[in-house]
């Protein structure tokens, strides 16, 4: 069953996910990051470019030829998914595929718009028999 876990009180969504996607590259695990938005994706991409200076996290588009290879994609939809070992969300719906992987990742920042459409999502995810562990960012920012 997947392993599903929020990260919430994210000061800001898309750098907080960047921050995820450096940790899984550097724990060798490969990540799909999702999102069905194109404003989205770029954001993400060109954030992941800058985020850290003194790093680098290969990624590529879900259609690139080297995605298979990559060890962060994002993609916008399911038609290209290279492997299904942790999917990083940052649409504002659940993926309708996300059963397939073993671990989910969402991300929710401090914004009360994002921390409604949360809610509805750990709701979803609880409604169809998945544990959902909670991680309060500031929590762990104030230890």
């Amino acid at each position: 069953m997947t392993e599903v876990k929020f990260y919430f009180n994210a000061e800001d969504r898309t750098e907080y996910a960047c921050r995820l996607a450096k940790r899984a590259f550097e724990a060798g695990k490969r990540l799909i990051v999702y999102t069905p938005h194109l404003g989205r994706a770029e954001e993400f991409d060109r954030l992941l470019w800058t985020f850290s200076p003194l790093s680098f996290v290969p990624h590529v588009r879900s259609h690139h030829p080297l995605a298979s290879a990559t060890p962060v994609v994002v993609a916008m939809d399911e038609s290209h998914l290279p492997h299904t070992e942790a999917l990083l969300n940052l649409d504002d719906d659940p993926p309708p595929f996300f059963s397939r992987f073993e671990l989910l990742r969402e991300v929710v920042s401090t914004n009360d718009d994002d921390r409604l459409k949360a809610r509805d999502r750990v709701k979803f995810y609880k409604s169809r028999g998945f544990s959902v562990e909670m991680i309060d960012l500031a929590v762990i920012k104030a230890q």
